[in-house]
């Protein structure tokens, strides 16, 4: 375990982000070279964040220092790619790797990350684990690539102690090789005690029975084998964004954003105003308003009116790029992680 000590400088403020709310982006320390495609905000001082090479962190400091704290591994396994963690609060949370067959895992944490147990290990050979959400700390979804023509939904309504597969039947039948990006952990989004809608390449499932019945629509975005959909928001049980674009392409702006008004039952193409290239992660500002910011790995796009309209903001020469974002609950603060280990402290006045 090994506790990391930084002095937070302060990478730019305001630019572009007046717009929405004056911003200030801090960058810290992560003491990790890995790509962090997983983060989580709890509150001002904790967050989490997680990615490549069994790397898993936590600040109880608002960032000042970071702690890593991995599950312990096999030592002659290969490392795990931590793509996802979900922090339920300060000392609670659940942590997805990616992988072919058992490379596929789920961890919780409810000791502040003191210890680790292993909740779920993929069976199946063909199986591989994309992303994870929660409705609280019991009820959560985990989305994962499809399996000989069949959609692969875990869920749990116990706090993890069991994982089921929710039955294909109540599941629309798999496009081929459909699967979510496992790009930002954000390809699940929730509203109330309910609803969930999960983003694969291509097309926005929903649930508004918390996984017992689903409907999927087709979306309008660009996809294939490297395009799509990465990133899926709700502010509410009606008002939605999926961003994407082409992480082989990252500068290409075409047919990346398209928001709903009617919970996902249809989606319009933002195609004026629109992202100004790939992201990979796209979230609503606490507070119940029409103020989003998405980030990818080179820039970030913010909106004001439900993501009708986007403005760009560059990020400066001395950061890598960020890949996820999280907002603490109810508080303006983010943490945005991405490739070399970055991880950024956002704070909107």
């Amino acid at each position: 375990m090994k506790t990391l000590f930084l002095l937070p400088i302060v990478l730019f403020a305001g630019c572009a982000f007046a717009d929405v709310l004056p911003a200030t982006f801090t960058k810290q320390a992560s003491g990790v070279a890995g790509r962090l495609r997983g983060v989580s905000a709890v509150d001002d001082s904790v967050a989490w964040a997680s990615g490549a090479g069994n790397a898993v962190l936590r600040t109880a400091d608002g960032g000042a220092t970071w702690r890593s704290l991995a599950p312990p591994v096999d030592a002659q396994a290969t490392p795990l790619d931590f793509r996802d963690i979900d922090a339920i609060d300060a000392r609670t949370a659940y942590l997805l790797s990616i992988g072919p067959s058992t490379a596929s895992r789920i961890f919780k944490t409810t000791d502040a990350g003191a210890t680790w147990t292993q909740q779920y290990v993929n069976p199946d050979e063909k199986g591989f684990l994309d992303a994870m959400t929660f409705w609280d700390a019991d009820n959560g979804l985990v989305i994962g690539d499809s399996i000989d023509g069949r959609l692969q939904i875990l869920r749990t309504g116990d706090g993890g102690a069991t994982w089921n597969k929710i039955p294909a039947a109540a599941l629309p039948a798999a496009l081929p090789n459909e699967g979510a990006f496992s790009a930002s952990g954000s390809n699940i989004a929730m509203a109330g005690r309910d609803h969930a809608w999960i983003a694969t390449g291509s097309r926005v499932l929903h649930t508004g029975d918390r996984g017992k019945t689903w409907s999927v629509v087709q979306a309008p975005l660009d996809s294939g084998e490297s395009a799509g959909i990465f990133s899926i928001t709700f502010r509410d049980a009606l008002h939605g964004v999926i961003v994407g674009g082409d992480y082989k392409r990252e500068g290409a702006a075409v047919n990346n954003v398209a928001v709903t008004s009617d919970g996902g039952k249809t989606w319009s193409l933002v195609r004026e105003k629109g992202l100004s290239g790939y992201r990979s992660a796209v979230k609503y500002l606490p507070g119940g308003g029409k103020s989003l910011v998405a980030v990818g790995p080179s820039g970030a796009d913010v909106s004001r009116d439900d993501g009708k309209t986007w403005t760009p903001l560059a990020y400066p020469a001395s950061v890598a790029g960020f890949d996820a974002i999280s907002f603490a609950a109810g508080r303006k603060t983010a943490w945005a992680s991405g490739n070399k280990g970055e991880l950024a402290r956002v704070n909107f006045d």
